[in-house]
């Protein structure tokens, strides 16, 4: 099952010039589009925006930990290594279970949509994006990118349950920050 559902998808790629420019660009560049969106968040919003970016760094640093050790656990061969598939952009042999990009996407966006509802969102769409484009370009099955769903959701989950753990930490990088001279800041972080 989890194969034909591979093939459903990538028997697309290399077939279509648009869909396959847009799924190449979000397998290679997701990270610059959630850096830009987790800067522009940090710079111009306000301490809770910037305490949410903190958050964010923290659930997708333990997610992709995570990642490492079920990667090591579950050694998956990726769909090119063991099928024919529509490759548009290679990779490395290593681990397709689970997959590090859609864990990274699911982290950041879920971490965020758990306190800013309409940011989140729009991350949340482009994870899901994120997701869709790993297999459509042969590097990942649909379980690896559900595995990477359930860590994003569990560990997000956790870093929000349990925020106030994080919340001194939160603290100290928002301070240090706010003492840097001639970085852009807030009124709110100015007042403090």
């Amino acid at each position: 099952m989890n194969y034909k559902l591979f093939h459903a998808i990538n028997q697309h790629a290399g077939h279509h010039p648009f869909l396959d420019g847009l799924m190449a660009f979000v397998t290679k560049d997701a990270l610059i589009v959630y850096t830009v969106v987790l800067l522009l968040m940090w710079i111009f919003g306000k301490e809770k925006y910037k305490y949410s970016v903190v958050y964010a760094a923290i659930t997708g640093a333990i997610a992709l930990f995570i990642n490492y050790i079920l990667g090591h656990i579950y050694d998956e061969p990726r769909p090119f290594v063991t099928h024919h598939v529509n490759l548009l952009i290679q990779h490395a042999k290593d681990s397709s279970f689970p997959s590090d990009h859609t864990t990274g996407a699911f982290s950041l966006a879920l971490a965020v949509v758990m306190r800013h509802r309409k940011i989140g969102f729009g991350m949340l769409f482009f994870a899901i994006l994120t997701g869709i484009s790993r297999i459509y370009v042969g590097h990942h099955y649909p379980f690896d990118v559900l595995g990477s769903m359930i860590v994003a959701l569990l560990t997000s989950t956790l870093i929000y349950k349990f925020s106030s753990v994080f919340e001194p930490l939160g603290r100290i990088i928002i301070s240090m920050y706010n003492r840097i001279p001639l970085v852009p800041k807030t009124e709110q972080d100015l007042s403090k």
